[in-house]
């Protein structure tokens, strides 16, 4: 028999394990470490949410839903998209409810690639988009954004890497890992080249409510950008329902049929007791959220304060639950800080690179966390800073 190995496709093959999970399996067989690495809410989910999933499971809601998701909460949805970007969306044909935003993500790529198409993806930027992309045979293409920039997108970085291959643009904003945004200037520079280069967007907003200074504005709200984007966005971040799994993308029918073609045949439906769960927290959760995000954003400028105390620059995030300071000071690679912060002071950050070549020289500190476990991390953080100055 052939070694196990030579069965595996080469695209899995040549793909690198995911860098959030890495560390993140360290921290689970250590005791004692403080984690600011995993991005997800320390908040329960409210429990008029859960309660609906309790009830829903009495009434005996245990049996597959459509392909697309509950009609109630398609609606519900179509309502509240228009209600945060001002969009409208068919709730019949227009919406397709998916297992997260990384369901959507996968079969999104898988539904409008062709085999060496390639995917212009602003880097940082979430680990999943360049191995997806690779998975569903495009070519990720990196385009560089900048901490002098807020990590927005530049437009002459974004046209610089256009070739005619290019056929799809990742927007991710409130952004994961540096909590950069787009204001409604920013994304307005870009419009013209996105429609110029006939391009696609796939608009990763999971974020969205977590913006802090101003609104947050989409880019399919723009003219001649609705039909063009596909809005994808769940209740992990903003309803502390990272484990329920429920997302949503909403666009032109066309493209959201395609992904459904792949829904139907590997997932079927997300589960429906989440569904109605998410029906309760778009209807009855916004008062819950608001509260969550106050405490985030008080988070937010203690750890920054923080950071800047013990001597590393660190962009001030705009949105999302992380923030990326710089740790070129030290001497240290990213990993080389994460490894040492971790094995000699138990704090948990991931390293820069796992977003891609240009987060080297950065860590993502998640602050999701209570504030006595932030404080103690940059404290512990400190020393680690002062040995390495």
């Amino acid at each position: 028999m052939k070694s196990m190995e030579s069965y595996i496709s080469k695209t899995v093959q040549t793909i690198p394990p995911s860098g959030i999970r890495k560390f993140f399996d360290l921290v689970s067989q250590s005791e004692g470490v403080i984690s600011l690495g995993v991005g997800e809410p320390d908040f329960v989910t409210p429990w008029h949410i859960r309660e609906a999933c309790v009830y829903s499971l009495e009434k005996g809601y245990t049996m597959y839903t459509s392909n697309s998701g509950l009609p109630e909460l398609r609606e519900e949805i179509a309502l509240y998209e228009k209600r945060k970007i001002g969009v409208d969306y068919d709730p019949v044909n227009g919406i397709l409810i998916t297992v997260g935003v990384s369901e959507a993500l996968d079969i999104a790529l898988r539904a409008l690639l062709e085999p060496g198409d390639e995917v212009l993806i602003p880097e940082p930027c979430f680990v999943s988009y360049a191995p997806g992309t690779e998975l569903a045979y495009g070519k990720a293409v990196a385009v560089e954004t900048f901490d002098q920039d807020e990590y927005r997108l530049r437009p002459d970085c974004l046209e610089a890497k256009i070739t005619p291959r290019s056929k799809v643009l990742i927007l991710a904003y409130p952004n994961n890992p540096t909590g950069g945004i787009m204001k409604h200037q920013d994304l307005q520079a870009l419009v013209d080249i996105i429609i110029k280069n006939d391009l696609l967007v796939l608009s990763d907003e999971i974020y969205s409510e977590l913006t802090y200074e101003g609104k947050h504005v989409s880019i399919a709200s723009f003219p001649g950008m609705k039909d063009r984007t596909l809005v994808m966005d769940g209740f992990s971040k903003a309803f502390a329902m990272t484990g329920w799994r429920i997302g949503y993308v909403c666009g032109h029918p066309d493209l959201v049929g395609a992904m459904n073609k792949i829904h139907q045949y590997t997932i079927m439906c997300a589960p429906i007791m989440g569904q109605k769960a998410a029906i309760e927290a778009l209807r009855n959760g916004e008062d819950q959220m608001r509260k969550m995000v106050d405490d985030y954003n008080y988070r937010r400028k203690l750890i920054v304060t923080g950071l800047r105390e013990i001597g590393l620059q660190c962009f001030e995030p705009k949105g999302a639950f992380y923030c990326f300071p710089s740790i070129k000071t030290t001497g240290l690679s990213s990993e080389e800080f994460c490894e040492r912060l971790l094995f000699e002071e138990q704090v948990a950050v991931v390293p820069g690179n796992a977003f891609g070549n240009s987060g080297e020289g950065f860590v993502r500190c998640c602050y999701a966390a209570s504030i006595s476990n932030i404080d103690q991390a940059l404290e512990r953080m400190s020393r680690l800073v002062q040995r390495h100055r």
